[in-house]
């Protein structure tokens, strides 16, 4: 089992993360959409959407949701929320996917980069790109690799419900590893992170070999243009030719 595949299925990555900024995350979603310029019935694969929030969020805003995640006590949870125009399904992202073409895939909140190979890396963008529709979109959001390198924080600690999760951060080659440690209820656990600092070069090619043009790199959730040294993310806006 991969590190994604057994800590994602934990309560205690979604306890790590519940600080999670919706305000922030729905005003995002909701420039993204309108700058998109999106029908209002479009067909919408919120790739990686772990407990829903942003599926739910876009089916509020009038759109026909897809939620996708590899994590099944995160599609069981988010089964609750299902309507006739929002569901969910458990996937794995590397795979092909068995929709109706779509006017958009969105992959949020850097839920990209977690693979070792490649070829893993490569098989996301054509899994995309298969389903979308001449002139779809697909949006990474993805970490800036040069701002990362400049300002990671060795270590850190977090308090949640009585727990305290000790985190160090390091770099190692390519990918920027976070090591959690913390105990509960008597008993130790230890999970980690990795995520590939891939640059903008490297999602380039992956997007072009499938057939992709990038049209766009926002360098925050306010949409501000990108600036290589200085911005925390690097929002890539894809569109199938």
């Amino acid at each position: 089992m991969e590190w994604f595949e057994s800590w994602f299925d934990t309560p205690y990555y979604h306890l790590l993360y519940s600080n999670r900024d919706y305000a922030e995350a729905e005003n995002f979603i909701t420039k993204l959409t309108e700058d998109l310029q999106l029908p209002q019935d479009a067909k919408i694969i919120d790739l990686a959407c772990g407990k829903g929030r942003h599926s739910v969020f876009l089916n509020r805003l009038g759109f026909d949701v897809l939620g996708l995640d590899l994590s099944r006590k995160s599609i069981e949870f988010d089964k609750q929320f299902e309507n006739q125009t929002l569901l969910f399904d458990v996937h794995d992202m590397r795979n092909p996917i068995d929709a109706d073409p779509m006017d958009a895939v969105f992959n949020l909140f850097t839920s990209f980069g977690y693979f070792d190979h490649e070829n893993d890396d490569k098989k996301v963008f054509q899994s995309v790109y298969n389903v979308l529709k001449p002139g779809g979109f697909f949006v990474l959001d993805y970490l800036n690799e040069a701002f990362v390198r400049k300002n990671i924080a060795p270590q850190s600690t977090v308090n949640r419900e009585d727990i305290e999760f000790k985190i160090t951060k390091k770099i190692e080659g390519r990918h920027i590893i976070k090591d959690i440690r913390f105990e509960d209820k008597g008993k130790s656990y230890h999970f980690f992170e990795k995520v590939k600092l891939h640059t903008l070069q490297a999602i380039n090619s992956y997007a072009e070999e499938c057939g992709f043009e990038r049209t766009k790199i926002w360098g925050d959730y306010q949409l501000n243009v990108f600036d290589k040294e200085n911005s925390p993310r690097c929002i890539n806006l894809f569109k199938k030719k």
